[in-house]
C-alpha cells in the first residue's frame, strides 16, 4: 500500500494544510516513518499523535512539522492542539469504517502539518486540522482526484495563497478588448474602466508594444493584476525566442503571425506549452487558414481570422470556422478580428467564433464601461466564480 492524500480547511492564521501518506511498515513508508522518528532535524521534531498522553492513536501516526519551530509557544501547538486532531481523526476514521479491510497494525501514516507561527485560536487549530486529517485521509484512499475531476479543475480553480489568479479560457465566448494604443495616458483610461468579468481579456496591441516595449505588460498587470494579457507581437521569426520573451513579460498568451514559416509556428507554440502560456495563430492575409493548421505538427491554443484595419470596409466573412478546429482539435478556440461591432457579435458566435476581439468600437468609445457592457450582454454569458479552493467535492 501506498496512498497519498491532502486537504486545507480553515482561514487566517489557524487554516490547517495536511499532506500524508499511508503505506505498508514493511514497505518504503514504514522505512521512512523510522528515519524520520530517529533522525531528527532542528524545529521540525516529529511526533507520535496521540490523543492524550500514553494513548497513541493506530494506524501509527507520525506527525510531521512543515514550518521551522522556533518558539516555546509553536512548540506547545503542535504537541498540543495539532497533535490531538490528528490522532483524534486517525481513530476516528478507523470507527467510522475507513480502514475497513486494512490491517491497521500493519501500516503507518506520515501527517505533515502546517501550522502558522500566528495561529493562537487552540480551538480552531484543533478543529481545522481535525477537518483536514479526516478528509486526507478519506482522499487517499479514494485515490482523489481522479484523472476526470483534476482536468476538469485545473483551468477554473485559483491558488489560495498565491495572491492572485491565472485566468484560463476555459469558459467562451469572451471579448477580447484590443489595445492598438500609443498614448500611455488612454492605455491606463482603458484599463481603469474596463469593467471586471471573468470573460473580458485584454490584448496589448502590436503598436503598443511597438511603443512601449513588452514591459507595457507588466505595467498593464500593475494596474488589472488578474487580467488574462494577450502579447500581439504577429512573430515572423524567432519563433521560440519571442514566446519565451512574452512569457517573461508575464503575458498570459503570445501572438505569432500565421504567414511566418511552418518551423517558426511550431517552435512558437512549442515554447509557448513549456512556459505555461497561449499560443495564437494570426491568420491576417493567410489565404488558407485550414491549410496552415493542417499542417502543424503541434497545434495553437487560439486561431486567429483577422480582417485587416485597412480593410474594414469589406464584408464580414468569418471563413468555415467549423473546419478550421476540425483540423485544430476540440480544445483549440477560434477568434474573430477586424472592425467588430456590436450588432455582428451574435452572427459571430454563430458562426462558431469563442472570442470576439474589439478595438475601437470600445477604447475609442466615450463611455468605455458601458461600451464593453454591451458587448458582454450581447454574448449572454454568466460570470464565473473561479475562487475555487476550499470545495470539498
Amino acid at each position: 500500500m501506498y496512498l497519498i492524500g491532502e486537504a486545507l480547511i480553515g482561514d487566517g492564521a489557524e487554516l490547517a494544510h495536511i499532506d500524508l501518506i499511508i503505506g505498508d511498515k514493511e514497505g518504503a513508508v514504514g522505512n521512512a516513518f523510522s528515519n524520520a522518528l530517529s533522525q531528527l532535524s532542528a524545529g521540525h521534531t516529529p511526533l507520535l499523535a496521540v490523543v492524550r498522553p500514553n494513548l497513541m492513536t493506530k494506524p501509527a501516526t507520525l506527525v510531521i512539522p512543515k514550518v521551522t519551530l522556533k518558539k516555546n509557544a509553536e512548540v506547545s501547538r503542535i504537541f498540543g492542539p495539532v497533535q490531538a486532531a490528528v490522532a483524534k481523526a486517525v481513530a476516528d476514521s478507523v470507527e467510522e469504517g475507513v480502514f475497513d479491510g486494512v490491517e491497521i497494525e500493519d501500516i503507518a501514516i506520515l501527517a505533515s502539518v502546517y501550522l502558522h507561527p500566528d495561529a493562537e485560536d487552540y480551538n480552531r487549530i484543533y478543529r481545522y486540522n481535525y477537518g483536514a486529517t479526516k478528509l486526507a485521509i478519506r482522499r487517499a484512499f479514494d485515490k482523489f482526484p481522479d484523472t476526470e475531476t483534476l482536468l476538469y479543475e485545473k483551468d477554473r480553480a485559483a491558488h489560495g495563497v498565491m495572491g492572485f489568479k491565472v485566468q484560463r479560457l476555459w469558459d467562451p465566448p469572451y471579448l477580447q478588448v484590443a489595445l492598438d494604443l500609443v498614448d500611455w495616458d488612454h492605455v491606463t483610461q482603458v484599463l481603469t474602466a474596463l469593467p471586471e468579468n471573468d470573460h473580458l481579456i485584454i490584448e496589448a496591441g502590436t503598436p503598443l508594444i511597438k511603443k512601449f516595449g513588452l514591459n507595457a505588460i507588466e505595467r498593464m498587470r500593475g494596474i488589472r493584476p488578474d487580467a488574462f494579457i494577450i502579447a500581439d507581437l504577429k512573430t515572423l521569426d524567432t519563433g521560440n525566442l519571442e514566446a519565451r520573451m512574452a512569457a517573461d513579460a508575464t503575458a498570459d498568451a503570445v501572438v505569432i503571425s500565421g504567414l511566418a514559416p511552418l518551423p517558426t509556428l511550431e517552435k512558437a507554440i512549442n515554447e509557448a506549452k513549456k512556459t505555461g502560456i497561449y499560443s495564437v495563430i494570426d491568420m491576417l492575409n493567410v489565404d488558407d487558414p485550414v491549410k496552415v493548421i493542417k499542417h502543424l505538427a503541434v497545434k495553437p491554443d487560439v486561431v486567429e481570422l483577422h480582417r485587416a484595419i485597412d480593410a474594414e470596409d469589406t464584408a464580414y466573412s468569418w471563413g468555415d470556422i467549423p473546419a478550421l478546429k476540425r483540423a485544430g482539435g476540440k480544445r483549440m478556440l477560434v477568434a474573430t478580428a477586424g472592425g467588430v461591432r456590436r450588432h455582428v457579435v451574435k452572427d459571430a458566435l454563430a458562426a462558431g467564433a469563442d472570442i470576439l476581439v474589439v478595438g475601437r468600437a470600445i477604447t475609442a468609445s466615450r463611455n468605455i464601461q458601458h461600451a464593453a457592457g454591451g458587448f458582454l450582454e450581447e454574448m449572454e454569458s454568466e460570470e464565473i466564480d473561479q475562487f475555487r479552493v476550499m470545495t470539498d467535492f
